[in-house]
């Protein structure tokens, strides 16, 4: 049992409260996952430039030996590393070079993505999340059930740029799925099935679906019990699988699209008293977004 939530804004005036609202959302949760928590925000990016989100020790040092290429932000154990998207190659060599134990959890033009072992709220204020401003954002409350509670294990997933996912269920097929994916070149950092859940996606997208495209033919190749949140550089998708066992309930606005496990983690957001409320459809791809 784990506890998914999202947020798209259609208006832009509330962009610099996405991450208090998504925070507050996330808290609510807490009882379906109190073991780890983890969120991605999507805020502001410029063309020709890049994102990393590093997590790891002694990230201090990482900031001063690339000051030259990169501007970085620091929370808590994960900084936001900012460069040129020329010099991508100079920052990932000198990572691999120098602090291989780095682990990144996210790269694109505005994705940053944070996760950690701890409460929800520990997790969000630990790297302000509530300070956030952007477009949108999804978040994740986990009960490890079948495997360690571990900053590894903890949601989103990331494997493309500007991509990531949540998942609230299990997949029986995800090691075959894993060796498939790898045979195109895929490469996955933990044992989790959401991670194969998320590089399906990224795959199917970097194949040149669209991202409805790559959900629909997610019904096909992935067996078991799921509801996916996913977001994009521009994106914001929910997929429930045929069956869908596992609770959902979107509200929308003419100002947003917000997703929660369960209703009560949408009862703060502004207009939610005139706001349609529905349960997502089995089998159905809902996705927004914007231009």
């Amino acid at each position: 049992m784990c506890g998914i939530v999202g947020l798209f804004l259609k208006d832009p005036a509330l962009e610099p409260e996405l991450g208090r609202l998504l925070a507050d959302m996330l808290v609510v949760m807490t009882s379906r996952g109190p073991d780890s928590a983890g969120f991605a925000v999507y805020g502001g990016g410029s063309a020709g430039h890049l994102k990393i989100t590093v997590r790891g020790a002694r990230l201090d040092d990482v900031a001063a030996a690339l000051a030259d290429v990169a501007t970085a932000v620091l929370r808590d154990t994960h900084m936001v590393l900012s460069f040129a998207a020329q010099a991508e190659d100079q920052v990932r060599g000198w990572i691999a070079l120098n602090r291989p134990d780095l682990v990144v959890t996210g790269t694109g033009k505005r994705i940053e993505l944070y996760k950690d072992i701890g409460l929800p709220r520990q997790v969000a204020d630990r790297f302000a999340l509530p300070a956030m401003a952007g477009t949108h954002g999804i978040g994740h409350t986990r009960m490890a059930t079948e495997s360690a509670v571990t900053t590894d294990g903890a949601h989103p997933f990331s494997t493309g740029r500007d991509q990531c996912l949540v998942h609230n269920g299990s997949l029986s097929n995800h090691r075959s799925l894993r060796r498939k994916l790898e045979h195109e070149g895929l490469s996955f950092a933990t044992d989790n099935d959401s991670e194969v859940a998320a590089g399906y996606i990224s795959w199917r997208l970097r194949e040149g679906d669209s991202l409805t495209a790559a959900l629909e033919a997610g019904l096909e190749d992935l067996d078991g019990f799921y509801t996916f949140v996913i977001g994009t550089e521009n994106g914001f998708a929910v997929m429930r699988d045929p069956i869908s066992c596992k609770p959902a309930v979107m509200a929308e606005t003419d100002q947003y699209v917000a997703f929660g496990s369960e209703y009560r983690a949408l009862v703060g957001l502004p207009g939610i008293e005139h706001a349609r409320i529905f349960e997502p459809e089995p089998a159905h791809a809902y996705v927004w977004e914007r231009n």
